[in-house]
This record gives structure tokens, C-alpha cells and sequence, in this order.
């Protein structure tokens, strides 16, 4: 057990003192809970899910494994007035037990407030490791919006860093086209924190983030090109010099590539490439690119 699932196991236990984590760590019903058969059409799903996507392919093989072996973890539901139950944790089993042709399925019925039902949800999520980045942003802010809870509250109940919090929470103020991008899995975490830097330029920022996903360019090559659109070189006092299509061209493919400005000179077929870098990052970046070792 790593020392990170503990944290996050004590943040669910902060939720629910008295009856220990009911979900992940220890994969059975906590001591004391009591386990029952609950008719799978008497359960709602969860209105705190913040998972908006399921991997349909794992989806389907969790639901084979449940029609050989059945549902190995229970759910956790909570009691609705009107006799139904609502969905705490387990939807993954939930629904890949509605596609195996289950009837019932094992569930722990707790009471819960609404708010301990979204964080017991939130920290499940967070437990998996899969949701993506934009999820959790907005399974933070719901929690700050829905429930008053400051950015180091929510830290506490999800074993999380407050930096790491505000970092998520920062993701919101991307456009919605780059959210798009880091929510399909075509941004990573890190190209989008590398990116905010343009967060008031969001036309800028979307070029970058769609060069970015179509050059496959690294985080390190990103935080380039941003900075170079924010401290472009000094312009030369001598008159612009004339390049033909084709090399300026090629130096806005390197440019891209490298993620430093590039100047072709070019003379029948002779000439030089300059490279021009602002920081040690910079070097290193061209350095890497060029696969030389060191």
C-alpha cells in the first residue's frame, strides 16, 4: 500500500469517523457494516458523479468478470424517502452488473449528508487515479460552489496538496476548446499548466494547445513556445531582411519543433541556421531535441 492511498484512505475516514473507509483500501465491507442484496432497479445513479467518461472496453470486461465470479466489492447507496436508494460509490460496478443481466447487486446502505456523498464520490475518483484532469477540476469546484469549502478544506478531505487543488482549479479559466483538448486525453495535466500563462491571451493559447497536439510536442517545447510568444526577441533595427517562402517556412517547422527562434540564412544552396535561446531551459530543450548526448 502506497503511502499515497493511505492519505487518501485517511481522507475518507475523516468523512465517515465512525465506520472507517467504506470504499478502496482494504476491498471488503468495513467491520460492523452490513452487507445486502439491494434490486438494481432501485438504485439511482449518483447525481455527484464527477466521472463523465467510462472506458467502455474495461466497462464490458469488468461485466464478464462479473457473470464468472460476481461483484467482488459491494456498492455504498444511501436511503431515499421514497424507498429507492441512491448510488454513494461503485458505479463502474453498478452499471457493468446492469450489462452482466444482474438483478441485485451487494451495496452497504449508509446515512449520508449530500455533502459527505459527493466527497465519499470525489475521493473513490481520486482513489482510481483515472479521472481526467478537467473532471477533477470540476469535482473541485462543485465542492468549493455546491458546499462553501475553501481550497485547503478541500485538501483535507481529499489528501490532496492545496497547491495541488488551486492547480486544478486554475484549469477552468482555460478556453473551452483547450479544455476539450485536455478532457479527450489529447493534453496532459502538464501541457495545460503550461499554458496558462496565455490565460488572458486565449486565442493565442488555443493555437499553441492545437500545435501542440499536432506536433506531439513535450511539456518542455510548450512552456517554449509560450514564452516565446511572451518575450519575443528585440526586433533588428536593420531593414527586414527578404526570405524566400520556402526557408521562412522551414524556420517556423524548427521553430515549432524546437521551440526557440530560428533564422535560415540561406545562399544557393549554402548558409546557416541560427538558433537563438533566452534561458538555460531553452539550451537544454534544443539539446534534448537534437538527441545529443551528454
Amino acid at each position: 500500500m502506497t503511502d499515497k492511498r493511505k492519505v487518501l484512505g485517511r481522507g475518507l475516514e475523516t468523512l465517515l469517523p465512525a465506520a472507517r473507509a467504506a470504499v478502496p483500501q482494504a476491498q471488503q465491507a468495513p467491520s460492523g457494516e452490513a452487507v445486502r442484496e439491494i434490486s438494481i432497479e432501485q438504485i439511482d445513479r449518483n447525481p455527484y458523479q464527477t466521472r463523465t467518461r467510462f472506458d467502455e472496453t474495461a466497462l464490458n470486461e469488468l461485466s464478464e468478470s462479473i457473470k464468472a465470479s460476481g461483484v467482488v466489492q459491494p456498492i455504498m447507496v444511501r436511503p431515499q424517502p421514497n424507498g429507492r436508494f441512491q448510488l454513494i460509490a461503485g458505479e463502474r460496478r453498478w452499471l457493468a452488473s446492469k450489462r452482466a443481466g444482474k438483478t441485485t447487486i451487494p451495496a452497504i446502505a449508509k446515512h449520508v449528508s449530500d455533502e459527505q456523498a459527493m466527497e465519499i464520490t470525489i475521493v473513490e475518483n481520486l482513489q482510481r487515479e483515472d479521472l481526467n484532469a478537467m473532471e477533477q477540476a470540476r469535482a473541485y469546484e462543485r465542492l468549493g460552489r455546491e458546499f462553501g469549502l475553501t481550497q485547503e478544506q478541500m485538501a483535507q478531505r481529499t489528501g490532496k496538496d492545496r497547491s495541488s487543488v488551486a492547480n486544478f482549479l486554475r484549469l477552468l479559466k482555460l478556453p473551452a476548446d483547450v479544455q476539450k483538448l485536455v478532457e479527450d486525453g489529447k493534453l496532459s495535466f502538464g501541457h495545460a499548466k503550461a499554458l496558462m500563462p496565455l490565460v488572458d491571451s486565449p486565442e493565442a493559447m488555443l493555437k499553441v494547445a492545437q500545435r501542440a497536439v499536432a506536433l506531439s510536442m513535450s511539456v518542455r517545447h510548450v512552456e517554449g513556445a509560450v514564452s516565446n510568444l511572451l518575450n519575443p526577441a528585440a526586433k533588428p533595427e536593420t531593414p527586414e531582411r527578404k526570405v524566400d517562402p520556402n526557408v521562412r517556412e522551414a524556420e517556423r517547422e524548427l521553430e515549432r519543433a524546437l521551440g526557440v527562434r530560428v533564422q535560415i540564412q540561406d545562399k544557393k544552396g549554402k548558409g546557416r541556421i541560427t538558433l537563438e535561446y533566452k534561458s538555460l531551459e531553452d539550451f537544454d530543450r534544443v539539446i534534448d531535441a537534437l538527441g545529443v548526448k551528454r
